[in-house]
């Protein structure tokens, strides 16, 4: 485990696992030795009432109950009953509070606690990102906080964050340089990235005749623990998080679209796996006539596959060993895959277009940019809007609705844009053919970053993909089968599914560190900082339910920011 962000608790998922919720009442009765001694012996001993500088309650309307007259102006977010609670509930598509800039919410350099209930979509119902819960930050000058849900799909093969709870801040500071984690066993490619239960997991591509694509889990610095192969062909290709178990798709990958050797490994590949810990693997089935797996992402409570090579294939898990096939969109090959306004948008290597499915029928969104632009690539959701990257332009592309694409710049003179992700309020980006990572910073400005794989006499070298884990932003490349990662501001992150119902999450700046509490009870800390470093008084606006992610999806309610570091007793009395 990586020095740089402490997990100070962690799930096993079975059966027998309580959900959150269920912990308050233990927590109560033993509240007394969870108390800092600074609380029990009178320090912090101030009313927290004090110190609130926004109380949305969110019950009947967005007005701030604290008395400093924060008052949220409501776009579209409607009131009722969620499980007993009355809350706000958000449409991840257009509604949002806004709360005007004022002095009370300029929090500076200042110890702080931001906090709200929160209630997630169930996870059968899975057919957006989560969004952003509260947020105060400037794109243009890099600099407030952002809190939200982490929930990242269609990044190039893999869906590398499910429903992950992340808190931000910056003022234009940055660790300037990545760090090299080291390649995961005989790596040549990092295929597919992903986070599952506190842990994040890499596939990789292995071309020797008597090696396999792996599965490792990450150790922290450049450990990388063995999780096995799942089958014998050369590589494991795509992950995914589905009913609360890790997925992995395996390919016989072909090395020549990369411009290396083909691999020695005859065996075909087609089929998926569900890990079953240590080094264990169940075989899920092998989808028809496949020789690869394009990608992996779960849309609707339901997990769905791809075919890397031709023929194009599209298909729908079943359970078991059961896959069902569905018509691809006409014709063509799906690849990356990513879930986003109620709809499944599929990028292709057959042409440069995107199309879009509804659970039942494909529409062709359009072809992307000029038809130089013979393949499509990864998704990003930023501010709302779905990203798309393309070869043989080196350029992203903004959805503006069918046939309606926006040219939002070009990597460098880069070819091919790889995995894109938001981390913490911008848009990063990887590319081909200098495994470049750039950071989208205006209306079609990317700024260089790093070169991430400097391999000698190749001709391709990727930054392939990517996943946000320990509030770092990790990416895999290609020919040195090694894994990178950097963060801006400084972040803590909940590395695990947030399961369904109603939650109290919290975070805490206090002096040099960040803490984020879940039901009451710390859930993880950042690596330490200066104080001064993060001064956050930009002056901007507090959006409630939007951010530089997307619209929030789901119910909120009790949304509180003190000027304060609370204590964990006063927490877990709001948690309760």
């Amino acid at each position: 485990m990586s020095g740089d962000m402490k997990p100070l608790i962690t799930f096993a998922r079975t059966s027998a696992t309580p959900r959150p919720n269920t912990w308050i009442g233990t927590l109560l009765i033993v509240v007394g030795s969870l108390c800092s001694p600074g609380l029990a012996s009178g320090q912090n001993s101030f009313n927290p009432s004090d110190k609130l500088v926004g109380y949305w309650k969110l019950t009947d309307d967005s007005r701030d109950a604290s008395g400093n007259g924060n008052h949220g102006l409501n776009h579209g977010v409607n009131f009722t009953n969620f499980s007993g609670h009355k809350a706000a509930r958000f449409d991840g598509r257009a509604g949002w509070i806004e709360v005007p800039p004022s002095a009370s919410l300029r929090l500076g350099a200042d110890d702080f606690t931001i906090a709200a209930w929160v209630r997630l979509p169930e996870e059968t119902a899975q057919d957006d990102a989560y969004g952003d819960i509260l947020s105060q930050f400037d794109p243009s000058i890099r600099r407030g906080f952002n809190f939200g849900i982490t929930h990242n799909t269609g990044v190039t093969t893999s869906q590398p964050n499910t429903r992950n709870v992340h808190f931000g801040m910056d003022n234009a500071q940055q660790d300037a340089a990545w760090r090299d984690h080291g390649r995961p066993g005989n790596a040549v490619l990092v295929f597919a990235l992903a986070v599952h239960d506190g842990q994040l997991y890499a596939g990789t591509c292995e071309p020797g005749r008597d090696e396999a694509g792996r599965v490792f889990r990450f150790g922290g610095g450049s450990t990388w623990v063995d999780c096995g192969r799942p089958d014998v062909c050369n590589s494991v290709s795509a992950l995914a998080v589905f009913d609360n178990q890790l997925y992995a798709g395996v390919s016989k990958y072909r090395l020549g679209g990369s411009a290396l050797p083909e691999s020695e490994n005859p065996h075909s590949g087609g089929k998926v796996y569900r890990y079953a810990g240590n080094q264990s693997w169940v075989d899920c089935g092998r989808l028809p006539d496949t020789e690869a797996i394009g990608g992996l992402v779960v849309f609707r409570g339901k997990l769905y596959a791809s075919s890397l090579y031709r023929p194009a294939g599209f298909f729908r898990y079943d359970g078991g060993a059961h896959w069902t096939s569905l018509p691809v969109p006409f014709g063509k090959r799906v690849e990356a895959m990513c879930v986003y306004n109620e709809q499944l948008f599929a990028s292709s290597y057959d042409e440069g277009h995107v199309f879009r499915f509804d659970g039942k029928d494909w529409v062709d969104c359009g072809q992307v940019g000029p038809p130089e632009n013979t393949q499509t690539y990864s998704f990003a959701v930023y501010e709302g809007r779905l990203y798309v990257g393309t070869w043989r332009t080196g350029r992203v592309y903004r959805y503006e609705g069918d046939n309606n694409w926006k040219d939002v710049g070009r990597l460098g003179q880069e070819l091919e844009v790889m995995g894109m992700m938001v981390h913490n309020g911008k848009l990063y980006a990887g590319s081909l053919p200098l495994a470049e990572t750039y950071r989208f910073d205006n209306a079609d400005h990317w700024t260089r970053l790093a070169v991430l794989d400097a391999t000698p006499n190749v001709q391709y070298r990727r930054a392939w993909t990517m996943a946000e884990f320990q509030g770092r932003l990790f990416c895999g490349t290609l020919p040195s089968g090694r894994v990178w990662s950097f963060e801006a501001g400084k972040n803590v992150t909940y590395d695990h599914a947030l399961p369904d119902g109603w939650h109290h999450l919290a975070v805490v700046r206090q002096g040099n560190q960040l803490t984020l509490y879940l039901d009451g009870r710390p859930a993880a800390t950042s690596a330490t900082f200066a104080p001064s470093d993060y001064d956050l008084g930009s002056g901007t606006g507090l959006k409630i339910g939007f951010g530089p992610n997307d619209y929030f999806r789901g119910a909120l309610r009790d949304v509180r920011i003190y000027r304060v570091a609370l204590a964990q007793q006063q927490i877990q009395r709001l948690a309760q």
